[in-house]
């Protein structure tokens, strides 16, 4: 009986270069196998129910991250409220004492201090979220999970810290007379917009960032130039009355998403921050947001999950 025998391994010559189809047989026997491509990204549904199944991971990896960044300091932990706070303390120096933005602002601290915490949450999720993929390329490459855990681990560490940060808030707001009331619950869900919020934007920045490597040097001009146009030291309405800018200009200043979060921080706060000082239609304008950079955010990160890690 004659025998067939198997064609010869292609030479190095003759093998496919890297970025051309297989060959229609090789890849035919793959699929009779069940064979898939090494790293392949999933469909979208299957990266969400994959992201799903590694909640744990995400949230031990955030609560890790974040107890190792202070573990050589003697403070340690209270780093987490000691730095904005310190920050505060300078942006009212120089902002409330010498320049005089506390002019016409009532509560101006806990109005201050708001600010701060609020922005400093969205700047270091930024941050942080721009090296979340070049600054764990170890953790890439060693195993395979879905890389958006990481973004999504440094903004959840980021809301710990808040959170932390939040409580010192709270006994500045009752030093200058802020008693509770039911405008505090305000603060959960708009809290819960501005997490969904910064963590689509780290996902775009991480996927920047793990291209362009040099992003992180420039992100903290982009951030200080950010924090200067949404009203943390001072008050937009004073700063804009009287100075006939284009109406385009006022739509942009007063929807710029880091001024939205953070008027509904201190309108659910500060008794004396009404309502009348919002942006119109301001929670519309913090949902939209949220739902726009979340999704935008999230499926842009997946369509380079194949590309993570790779050189």
């Amino acid at each position: 009986m004659p025998q067939t025998l198997a064609p010869p391994a292609p030479t190095p010559d003759q093998a496919p270069a890297p970025g051309t189809a297989p060959d229609p047989e090789l890849r035919a026997l793959a699929e009779r196998h069940g064979l898939t491509v090494s790293g392949a990204r999933p469909s979208l549904s299957e990266y969400t129910r994959q992201l799903w199944h590694r909640r744990h991971f995400i949230t031990s990896f955030a609560s890790a991250k974040l107890t190792a960044m202070y573990t050589t300091a003697k403070l340690g932990q209270l780093w987490q409220v000691l730095t904005p706070l310190l920050n505060a303390a300078v942006y009212y120096l120089i902002f409330g004492v010498l320049i005089g933005t506390s002019r016409g602002v009532p509560n101006y601290i806990p109005f201050l201090v708001t600010g701060v915490f609020v922005f400093t949450f969205l700047q270091n999720s930024v941050l942080t979220g721009t090296r979340a993929i070049s600054g764990s390329l170890g953790l890439v490459r060693a195993l395979h999970f879905p890389r958006a855990s990481l973004p999504i681990s440094f903004c959840l560490m980021q809301l710990q810290q808040l959170l932390f940060s939040m409580s010192v808030l709270g006994v500045i707001l009752l030093c200058f007379g802020q008693m509770p009331t039911w405008s505090w619950l305000l603060v959960v869900p708009a809290l819960t917009l501005q997490f969904i919020f910064n963590t689509g934007l780290a996902m775009v920045m991480a996927r920047l960032g793990a291209k362009t490597p040099d992003l992180a040097q420039l992100m903290p001009f982009i951030m200080r130039t950010w924090m200067y146009a949404s009203g943390v030291m001072f008050s937009l309405d004073l700063i804009l009355k009287g100075k006939h800018l284009p109406q385009i200009v006022v739509v942009l200043l007063n929807g710029n998403p880091a001024a939205v979060y953070i008027d509904l921080m201190r309108f659910a706060l500060i008794d004396t921050f009404k309502a009348s000082q919002l942006p119109p239609h301001v929670w519309a304008f913090a949902g939209g947001w949220a739902l726009l950079m979340g999704v935008v955010g999230f499926v842009y990160f997946w369509k380079a999950e194949e590309r993570y890690g790779r050189g």
